[in-house]
């Protein structure tokens, strides 16, 4: 997310007098003008990035990245990347999406910010159209920018309808940067921050690739599980749960998909304890797993729902949406989420034109269609290289994970190190998760708009970097 940048009150100059001595300026920066200036050279970019960039997670890229479009990004240097993340998992209409790019151009110039107390039809549009795509009661929606900001307004919600504050979720979530968001989120970022929100729980996730409670066979017993972690659940708490926010597939987490059932056995413990169920789509939602929502195959419906990511296709647009009864409790109750761009009619109408293009070009088919295409390929690949322990995911969001040994599921950070370095100089852009106790996940989440042809160059690069990297080892 580009930092926003704030200035002060503009003033026009006056001239000083005829005598007066003009003023000192060499402080000032120099003004350049965009359309003559020529870019920096590389030595220079990285120069300026070390020197000024905050570092806010694991190394940069080492590409200076010109432009994108479709499934594609471009180098400076003239390098053609095919982007297998969606940048960060969000564009799925690919790049440069010429109806995103009419949309934008054509509402920038007609009505793009407002205060935040005004609407504008592109808003009220999108809270209707979104609800139009969801099961009952879910109708009510508040527009808002990131993943982050919609998981903390949800929990805020979630904690003034029931009066309690205690927040349960997956062990290794991701849910955001904000407070209780940040708080909520156990993948990476708890340690040297000091205290997060009172209250916070977490459950272990159901990975049947590494069970950790076993069934006689040595399968995951997720059921004894889920019933241990909530008797924890119940020895801790104060008496104040109020909400469970778990992603339907933890992508952060390394792309593990709870068992068929588990949704339906955890809405039951969050009924039993008085809690609302709190869904995260911000990668699932909005067809990316082949349904619009990935919460369909279990037949659950939480009882708020967040999207981000997908919604804008790359843009900052978010969503919270609840039923009416929810909404009318928090309201009574005094809901307060005023910020600077809620129910923005710029990226609402993005918002609108995503929904116009997933349902006109039936997205949710194509990406059960290239899912499974994918999936092949990743199957081919595995029947080839031993280093290949497990493939998950579904639709379009799939994950390969890696193994020094396949046997005894032992990790390597250096193979999945190796394999996504040598992906990118192949010409592809991969994302590994490294958490302890698991090998590296490669996540895939290409745009619902790739082609056959793209996600076959994809799956070549990806076969010669993992034999080229277990080679080495």
């Amino acid at each position: 997310m580009a930092p926003s940048t704030s200035t002060g009150p503009s003033t026009v100059p006056v001239p000083p007098p005829a005598t007066a001595a003009a003023p000192e300026t060499s402080a000032a920066p120099a003004a350049t003008d965009p359309a003559t200036t020529a870019p920096a050279s590389d030595e220079a970019f990285w120069s300026d990035a070390e020197r000024h960039l905050v570092r806010y997670g694991g190394a940069f890229t080492p590409a200076i990245i010109e432009r994108a479009a479709g499934s594609f990004v471009y180098t400076a240097e003239g390098r053609k990347i095919l982007d297998f993340t969606s940048g960060q998992m969000s564009a799925i209409l690919g790049h440069a999406h010429p109806e995103i790019v009419e949309t934008v151009q054509r509402q920038v110039a007609t009505l793009d910010h407002l205060f935040s107390g005004m609407l504008s039809r592109p808003v009220v549009d999108l809270a209707r159209r979104l609800a139009d795509t969801l099961p009952a009661p879910l109708e009510k929606a508040l527009l808002l920018t990131t993943g982050a900001e919609s998981n903390e307004a949800a929990l805020r919600m979630a904690k003034l309808v029931t009066g309690r504050h205690e927040i349960v979720s997956f062990a290794r979530s991701w849910h955001g940067m904000t407070q209780a968001a940040a708080s909520a989120t156990y993948s990476a970022g708890r340690k040297g921050y000091g205290p997060g929100a009172p209250g916070n729980f977490a459950i272990p996730v159901p990975n049947a690739y590494r069970p950790d409670v076993t069934a006689a066979d040595g399968s995951l017993d997720w059921r004894r599980q889920l019933d241990s972690a909530f008797d924890l659940i119940d020895a801790q708490s104060t008496g104040s749960l109020a909400a469970c926010l778990v992603e339907p597939i933890l992508s952060s987490g390394g792309i593990v998909e709870p068992p068929p059932g588990y949704f339906a056995a955890l809405r039951d413990k969050c009924r039993e304890r008085g809690m609302l169920l709190i869904l995260d789509e911000a990668q699932t939602g909005l067809c990316r797993t082949g349904t619009w929502y990935a919460f369909e195959r279990d037949g659950v419906v939480p009882d708020i729902l967040t999207l981000s990511k997908t919604l804008g296709a790359g843009l900052p647009l978010a969503a919270v949406v609840t039923s009416a009864e929810i909404e009318q409790e928090a309201h009574d109750r005094g809901f307060l989420f005023f910020t600077t761009h809620v129910s923005d009619p710029l990226v609402a109408a993005v918002g609108n034109t995503v929904l116009d293009v997933l349902a006109r070009d039936g997205l949710d088919r194509r990406a059960r269609s290239l899912g499974t295409f994918l999936r092949q390929g990743l199957d081919d690949i595995a029947a080839r290289h031993a280093v290949v322990g497990d493939i998950r995911g579904r639709g379009l969001l799939a994950g390969l994970e890696l193994v020094a040994d396949r046997a005894t599921k032992q990790g390597s950070d250096e193979l999945g190190a190796l394999v996504t370095r040598r992906c990118f100089e192949l010409g592809l852009h991969m994302n590994i998760v490294q958490l302890p106790g698991m090998g590296g996940v490669l996540r895939m989440a290409p745009p619902l708009t790739a082609t056959e042809d793209e996600l076959s160059l994809g799956l070549s690069i990806l076969d010669t970097a993992i034999g080229e990297a277990a080679a080495t080892l």
